[in-house]
């Protein structure tokens, strides 16, 4: 079967020419990298450098993404560039001759960089208020300011954590509000081969409706047998064992983990909205929260079945291409999608 991209286009923009945006929340950034840097999402509205908030949507320089917390230079993840990797698989340009080629060749990227080794829900909070300040902002301004974001990546999280906790309860909150504004969350559940429904994991088993979570599968298909899993909490797979993309100084590294999994979901998700015809526009006009579950529900339905999956949601792995022909299928007047 050919790749999905020469039936359906390299995304980037929606069937309107809107550019579509991924928010990555993560740690480490090489906003230099000659393969991503094309697909880097600027504000235009605002003057790098200036200590002015000039496009007045509450933050200061956030000309190229946005910055919390102070940066720790013996971070791992900083200096690896785990962020780096997220957004390569996510976007990193295609035919130009070097590198790698993102699920999406023209996609919009915002970085938005958290702390390492000292994740508070605070920065999840001023991360995610961010992705929802600036999807406010395009929705009122009618596309002019702001960004049209349909997913985020969080590639992050705490092992065996109870999202029904106190310090964890705000996260399902502002999942349930970001999607009520058209935005799907991708989150990695944790590289352990553990249960998550009865272990626990934040945010992989937050319950809003408007997670994705991910668990890293291999070439085989089936599940890494290290990565966690959960017929309640984990919806799919998607490859994570062995992903080269983006990382610092220019440079392309091999990363195995749900880390790697996770933005190829995303990548997904932006795909599909490069993919939808004006029927799903006007759709999401009309209904943005139902009309963005089903986005989820298509990739959960044209998922891969797999034996080792059978303890997630889905019970497959991420199939671009099925979840592009599915979502056709169902504009042709299916029950998923309503026309205006």
């Amino acid at each position: 079967m050919s790749p999905a991209w020469k039936r359906y286009g390299v995304g980037g923009k929606d069937v309107r020419g809107n550019d579509i945006v991924v928010a990555v929340i993560d740690n480490g950034f090489d906003l230099g990298h000659i393969d991503l840097s094309d697909n880097w999402f600027v504000n235009g509205f605002e003057i790098p450098g200036n200590g002015i908030d000039d496009d007045r949507n509450g933050y200061v320089d956030d000309y190229l993404g946005h910055s919390i917390g102070e940066k720790d230079p013996d971070s791992p993840s900083l200096s690896g560039g785990h962020g780096n990797h997220s957004a390569g698989i996510i976007g990193a340009v295609a035919d130009n001759g070097i590198g790698v080629a993102g699920l999406n060749w023209k996609v919009k990227i915002i970085p938005i960089e958290v702390p390492y080794w000292n994740l508070k829900t605070s920065h999840v909070i001023e991360a995610y208020s961010y992705v929802l300040a600036m999807k406010k902002r395009w929705l009122e301004t009618y596309g002019k300011k702001g960004a049209n974001i349909v997913a985020t990546n969080f590639s992050l999280g705490f092992n065996f954590a109870d999202c029904t906790d106190e310090d964890y309860r705000v996260w399902n909150d502002l999942y349930d509000e970001m999607g009520a504004l058209g935005i799907l969350s991708v989150v990695a559940t944790m590289n352990v081969p553990k249960n998550v429904d009865e272990e626990g994991d934040v945010p992989s088993s937050c319950s809003s409706e408007f997670i994705v979570a991910v668990t890293n599968t291999m070439v085989s298909g089936g599940k890494n047998p290290d990565a966690g899993y959960g017929k309640t909490s984990i919806d799919l797979g998607a490859p994570g064992t062995d992903i080269l993309s983006t990382v610092f100084n220019h440079d392309y590294k091999e990363k195995t983990g749900t880390s790697s999994a996770a933005p190829h979901v995303a990548g997904a998700i932006a795909y599909l909205h490069s993919v939808a015809s004006e029927v799903t526009q006007r759709a999401l006009f009309h209904d943005r929260a139902a009309t963005t579950l089903n986005f989820k529900k298509i990739l959960m339905e044209s998922a891969r079945p797999h034996a080792s999956l059978r303890q997630t949601v889905s019970g497959g792995s991420l199939d671009v291409f099925a979840a592009a022909a599915l979502l056709k299928e169902y504009e042709k007047g299916g029950p998923l999608f309503f026309g205006p």
